[in-house]
């Protein structure tokens, strides 16, 4: 990042010095451009107010102008074009001038100007003619460098600026990389302080991203801290308890023992499978980096399906099911929403009394909605934000004799965030509870 920083600032830098260098330039060249011509404005019509030009019938070899005019080429032209002067070649090796654009200019507006460009030399000449009182024109000329001329002439020197420039630069990029980067490397030093405020506004909803993303790490690994003693802690009843009947079994018991000791292994091993089954349902659930496929489904249809095969569970606890409703089509995963169906309503039945009910409803309301509602025990306030974490249940007694492994609500929350549904919860204990989940 340092290096990028640095390359893009001297990349600036180098722009913006010949940018400026060419920017100058031009400006400076059309200014010179505008002196020169005010200077052969101003030589015209002081030659003019001599008493060289005053006749077209004097001696032209009276004429005498300075020996330092050299530079500056002074021509006397004929109304009919003819030219009467020259100060660099004799008048009779030269043709008529009326075509020329400054000549018709200045007998048209009274003076006329013009540049004309030499490749080959890389000069301009300035032409500046005037008309004169008895109609004839005088026209001076000077040559000046081009504009590709002068930068070139200024090329060494400007190398030598850009050059300088760059370096101190390159010197003070890498201190301004430096100051501006030691405040973030001290962020990320301090990205367990939540009270650590960024160090540039533009950053603070970078920092607040990264400081949520460590907090949920660092709840995640302690919620894979807290689940692996959880299915520790889960594993090692059943297995203690068939391997305790077991060794009974070995050491030789009544018959009416044995089958008392083989119904309890029986038991323990269909919580050991139902316990493991559900651990794996969630490992697969949280690692599954594809989304599900979805389908179209009848909602009702499925609720009905469900229903009928936990008519046995509810007879054994003597809690009557119902269904309400109508057709009502969704597009999910039909396998995780039988599953989230079967474990509300076999939680509704475990956590129910006998004789209770157990009213499974499904309508649309905008989108489709889920109603399990039974009148059982009910969940304490305080427990209804944690019944949704894996293992926690609210009765421990009671689920574990029951058969409950404490991860079927588990389940549902993950199926619910991968419909992207909401879950409703409302509960009071002696009085029942109400699960809602809207797709």
């Amino acid at each position: 990042m340092k290096k990028q920083i640095n390359i893009r600032l001297v990349g600036i830098t180098v722009l913006a010095v010949v940018a400026t260098v060419l920017g100058i330039t031009m400006v400076y060249y059309s200014l010179y451009q505008r002196q020169v011509r005010h200077d052969l404005a101003i030589c015209a019509k002081l030659l003019r107010d001599t008493e060289y030009f005053e006749s077209v019938h004097g001696d032209i070899s009276l004429i005498h102008l300075s020996t330092d005019m050299e530079e500056l080429r002074v021509t006397w032209i004929a109304a009919d074009g003819t030219v009467l002067y020259d100060n660099d070649v004799t008048s009779d090796r030269l043709t008529n001038h009326l075509d020329r654009p400054e000549i018709q200019e200045a007998l048209a507006h009274g003076y006329g100007e013009i540049v004309r460009r030499s490749d080959t030399m890389n000069e301009n000449t300035f032409y500046y003619a005037l008309l004169l009182d008895n109609g004839t024109i005088l026209r001076v000329a000077n040559n000046a460098r081009s504009i590709w001329s002068v930068f070139l002439s200024a090329f060494p020197i400007t190398a030598l600026i850009i050059l300088c420039i760059v370096a101190l630069c390159v010197a003070l990029s890498h201190l301004l990389t430096k100051q501006l980067l030691r405040p973030i490397e001290t962020m990320a030093r301090n990205l367990d302080d939540m009270d650590y405020d960024a160090p540039y506004k533009e950053l603070e909803p970078f920092s607040q991203i990264i400081k949520t993303q460590h907090a949920d790490i660092l709840s995640a690994a302690k919620a894979r801290q807290d689940f692996t003693a959880n299915v520790s802690h889960e594993l090692k009843t059943p297995i203690t308890a068939i391997s305790g009947y077991a060794e009974l079994l070995e050491q030789g018991v009544p018959q009416e023992q044995q089958d008392h000791f083989c119904q309890e292994i029986r038991k323990n091993t269909d919580r050991l499978l139902t316990l493991v089954n559900d651990i794996l349902r969630l490992s697969e659930l949280d690692r599954s980096p594809r989304e599900p496929a979805f389908e179209e489904f009848d909602l009702y249809a499925l609720a009905s399906e469900c229903m009928e095969g936990l008519e046995f569970a509810a007879g054994q606890r003597q809690v009557s099911l119902s269904l309400e409703g109508s057709a009502c089509n969704m597009r999910g995963n039909r396998d995780m929403v039988k599953e989230l169906i079967e474990n509300l309503v076999a939680n509704a039945i475990r956590y129910n009394n006998e004789g209770g009910k157990v009213q499974l409803r499904v309508y649309v309301e905008q989108r489709p909605v889920l109603v399990v509602r039974d009148n059982g025990i009910g969940i304490p306030a305080a427990d209804q934000q944690r019944v949704f974490e894996r293992f926690y249940r609210v009765d421990k007694s009671r689920s574990k004799a029951t058969g409950g492994t404490g991860l079927g609500l588990a389940i549902v929350k993950h199926i619910v965030e991968i419909h992207d549904a909401k879950l409703i919860l409302d509960s009071a204990p002696g009085v029942g509870t109400t699960v809602t989940v809207r797709f």
